[in-house]
């Protein structure tokens, strides 16, 4: 009996690592309204010398501005990492614009994965978090009480951005409901950039490749030693810290349940662009809710 359990365990543990271990295909090339960018970075107006050793969203002042991790698996596999990781962002950062007044945002990924196509987006087998942004920007994205998760790619109608159903158990299209948008969004690489954007404008959505030993993280301060740079898998970053050795880190949050890492959430070596972590990373302005 325990060889058999021990078996069963292995076997889940194996799937899951299969599960992860899948490729989002997350695409990083230029394409047509890539980026829109108005207001000066805050790279070009702070003094990163100037901010402190430790940061993070979770903790701002006594407040809790992120929103909670999330998983792309459930209800059944989808390579979604790139639609989870960019909402998880933006969701934190309409947190901060409203200070964090109840009740908390989550927009939705599922609308994401139904209706970006730009620049080989699709759906559950991968996307570009830059055309993720940009599809925001032009035609807004409900929340999650308009479009749950369901972890398979759609068609984009309206049924499938905003619905309700009746007692009868038909259901059909929400014509009025609130759209969130962004008034800018654009790119962003390098520590000092990074570090910049995350402290004046909050969470940011940033493109990883994925090992297996990162597979299996359950805590601490996480460093790849492979050199990996296939960037395959989105995550979002929303703090950083050091360590008492002097160990510097990034605060990220994946999209494989709070099972995983630390309560969903890891840290990894800062500086020196580990897991390529400091190469890709996407940033949204959200505009003011009306």
């Amino acid at each position: 009996m325990r060889s058999l359990l021990a078996l069963a365990l292995l076997s889940f543990a194996l799937l899951q690592a299969a599960a992860a271990s899948s490729p989002c295909r997350t695409e990083k090339t230029t394409f047509e309204h890539g980026e829109r960018i108005t207001d000066p970075l805050p790279h070009t107006y702070l003094n990163v010398a100037d901010l402190p050793s430790q940061f993070s969203w979770e903790d701002k002042d006594g407040q809790n501005y992120l929103t909670p991790p999330r998983n792309q698996h459930i209800p059944q596999y989808c390579g979604s990492c790139w639609a989870m990781g960019t909402t998880s962002a933006l969701s934190d950062r309409i947190k901060l614009m409203r200070k964090g007044a109840y009740p908390v945002i989550n927009l939705s990924p599922q609308v994401l994965v139904d209706c970006v196509t730009a620049n080989n987006s699709h759906g559950c087998d991968g996307g570009d978090p830059t055309a993720a942004y940009s599809y925001i920007y032009e035609n807004g994205v409900p929340d999650e009480t308009c479009t749950n998760y369901l972890a398979k790619t759609q068609s984009c109608e309206p049924e499938n951005v905003c619905r309700n159903c009746d007692p009868s158990g038909k259901c059909f299209a929400v014509q009025k409901y609130t759209k969130y948008q962004v008034t800018e969004h654009g790119r962003v690489s390098g520590e000092d950039k990074m570090l910049s954007e995350i402290y004046a404008r909050g969470p940011i959505a940033c493109t990883i490749a994925v090992t297996s030993a990162f597979e299996q993280y359950t805590g601490g301060v996480f460093n790849d030693t492979t050199g990996a740079k296939s960037l395959d898998h989105e995550i979002s970053i929303a703090g950083w810290g050091v360590t008492s050795e002097g160990v510097k880190y990034w605060i990220g949050r994946n999209s494989w349940g709070t099972y995983w890492g630390e309560a969903g959430w890891f840290r990894l070596i800062r500086g020196v662009d580990n897991l390529g972590v400091e190469s890709n990373c996407d940033w949204a302005v959200p505009a003011a809710i009306h």
